[in-house]
């Protein structure tokens, strides 16, 4: 204190520079609760009326300080409304104070953890940063903003997780030094040993022997266990261990993996029987104790992978290293032969496995995302979901291993000692099969629900149009085609069919159905009856394609088709109509006729190009 009080000498700012100083050394004294503590106090003077020699041990009172300046987030202010510089919004200021506040915690020397105090605030900073990164991310408005909380996130996850390890590892270097604790008290020290006899001779302890086996031993104690559950909590709430890292990991795995199992065991392998030759067990038993500590590291990390989330953009990771594990299966056999290394090839096994059922999980983890897709926005104009591209785009991705996931779908690796499934081409029956027909009708269910978003049932019609088409044509082009087999893809063809069909019966028919009369035809209509025939065509037609105009058929062969099946259903009404209006004696004359036949067929040919224009 007395340095900083040389420091600071005397000057008129000496008040502020105080502040600084102390909102500096701790979040907890930041420079907003200084200023609003120091408000209050002065407002709570000029109220009292009177201030007198109060004070401690009856002290003379200080001198009355000078006005403070506005606090940094109002001089901000202040110079934004005079147009020097942009406002600083809240967002802003909240997270410059998370940094100053952050940053003293992560440049400590020393653990966090070691002052309680400084831990909860540390904690309650950290916490106010995790909501502020959720938030900037669901507004989505101030993206350099975004980057800079998450950059200091992820500086507040690093530090964390170095305390999360000291924790962990020396749970006595964060503990609080207590004075006076265990060992100060020498009288006591005394009555245990039997000091003060007179020879001085040092004790010497012995062990009581353990009766009682029912013992639980806690590794830390409940103050470490509650330190690091905190951690523990924030690093989860954070998104802490993207997998992207965990990838990057797998691809080093992964020659690491054939490094240590092809090369270096069965070298240590060979060693050992030419040291120990006709020494046996002690050669399998060099052998086991030389290779199974880094073994074991690499499995250790297979089978945490394995039980790690099962989020669908893992699949891939996970099945290269099932492939890697199941490769080298059958070279194992005669390396792990001995009694003693046995037990470790069933582990490499076992992993092998555990990563299998992790595939399994994985597809199923994709039919509940299916499912938890939420039918709340529409697709503009009818277009294709992007659920709908996101699954065939990941079916498509999957069918590239289709051997090795034929495999894990028949059963477990270990029954058949490693042999991969043999695959039948022309099988669309398979497990596999099975499984992306189920995903397949899950989509389904999920687009129908999706299509009753559209108070239109014409545009609900264009938007199972262009997700089945879509479909159709990622399995048509792809290993889908053959897993799904020729029946499935006619049933979805029939399907499209079908919504094809809805969608000229709900926008055309009313339209047909006025330029029809029945039996005995529309040319004993009167020339009135046909001229209101056409004028709600008129309002009919424009109806249609200024509400049409805008919906899209991704497709373009479908979207031919379809202005294809409008014409022949329309075109041949419409011209015979006016074809009789011409001829009619009691009009002879075309000024009423706002549409002619090809001016029809020209806006008919203009419809669905909302996104393709």
């Amino acid at each position: 204190m007395q340095h900083i009080v040389q420091t600071l000498g005397s000057s008129d700012t000496m008040t502020e520079d105080i502040l600084k100083v102390f909102s500096n050394y701790d979040g907890r004294l930041s420079l907003d609760k200084l200023y609003a503590a120091r408000a209050a106090a002065a407002a709570a003077a000029s109220g009292g009326g009177g201030g007198g020699a109060g004070g401690i041990g009856g002290e003379h009172s200080m001198p009355a300080s000078p006005p403070l300046p506005p606090p940094p987030a109002a001089a901000a202010a202040g110079v934004s409304a005079a147009g020097a510089r942009p406002p600083v919004t809240s967002m802003e200021r909240t997270v410059r104070t998370l940094d100053r506040q952050i940053s003293q915690f992560v440049a400590m020397d020393r653990l966090i953890w070691a002052d309680s105090a400084d831990a909860d605030a540390f904690l309650e900073a950290v916490d106010d940063l995790i909501g502020t990164v959720q938030e900037l991310d669901a507004a989505g408005t101030n993206r350099a903003l975004l980057d800079r909380a998450d950059e200091l996130l992820s500086r507040c996850m690093a530090r964390m997780e170095d305390e999360f390890r000291a924790l962990i590892e020396r749970p006595d270097d964060a503990a609080p030094v207590v004075p006076g604790g265990f060992g100060s008290d020498a009288s006591d020290e005394e009555d245990d040993f039997g000091g003060g006899d007179g020879y001085g001779d040092e004790p010497i302890p012995i062990a009581k022997p353990v009766t009682d086996y029912d013992v639980v031993i806690d590794a830390l104690s409940p103050g470490s266990i509650a330190n690091v559950h905190q951690i523990a909590k924030r690093m989860v709430d954070a998104g802490f261990g993207p997998w992207e890292e965990l990838e990057f990991d797998i691809a080093r795995w992964i020659p690491a993996f054939n490094m240590v199992f092809r090369i270096l065991i069965p070298s240590e392998r060979r060693l050992c029987d030419r040291v120990f030759d006709g020494l046996a067990p002690f050669g399998d038993l060099a052998f086991i104790a030389a290779v199974r500590t880094q073994a074991l590291q690499l499995i250790s990390f297979g089978d945490a992978i394995s039980s790690s989330s099962r989020a669908p953009e893992r699949l891939f990771r996970v099945v290269d290293m099932y492939e890697a594990v199941r490769d080298i299966l059958p070279d194992l056999d005669p390396v792990f032969s001995d009694p003693y290394s046995a037990t470790l090839r069933a582990e490499v096994s076992t992993m092998c496995n555990t990563l299998g059922s992790s595939i399994k999980g994985i597809f199923m983890e994709l039919e509940n995302l299916i499912r938890r897709d939420p039918a709340r926005v529409a697709a503009p104009g009818g277009g294709i979901h992007p659920i709908t591209r996101y699954v065939m785009n990941y079916l498509r991705a999957a069918c590239g291993s289709r051997q090795t996931l034929e495999e894990v779908m028949e059963g477990d690796l270990g029954a058949n000692g490693g042999a991969p499934v043999a695959v039948d081409p022309d099988r669309p029956t398979s497990s596999l099969a099975v499984h992306i027909a189920w995903i397949m009708d899950v989509l389904h269910k999920n687009l129908d629900t999706k299509s009753k978003i559209y108070r239109d049932p014409s545009l609900a019609s264009i938007f199972l149009l262009n997700n089945g088409k879509y479909i159709i044509q990622k399995v048509n082009d792809s290993e889908l085609g053959v897993l799904l087999g020729d029946e499935w893809i006619k049933q979805m063809t029939t399907r499209v069919r079908r919504w094809s069909v809805d969608y000229q019966r709900t926008t055309w028919g009313k339209v047909t159905t006025v330029l029809q009369t029945g039996s005995p035809g529309i040319g004993g209509l009167p020339a009135k009856a046909m001229l209101q025939k056409l004028r709600m065509f008129n309002t009919y037609f424009e109806e249609i394609f200024a509400t049409q105009s805008e919906w899209v058929i991704a497709d373009e062969q479908l979207r031919v088709d379809i202005r294809a099946a409008v014409e022949d259903s329309v075109m041949p009404v419409y011209a015979s109509l006016i074809a009789k209006l011409k001829s009619s004696p009691e009009t002879g004359r075309d000024w009423f006729i706002k549409y002619t036949p090809e001016d029809v067929v020209a806006r008919i040919r203009h419809l669905f190009e909302g996104a393709a224009k």
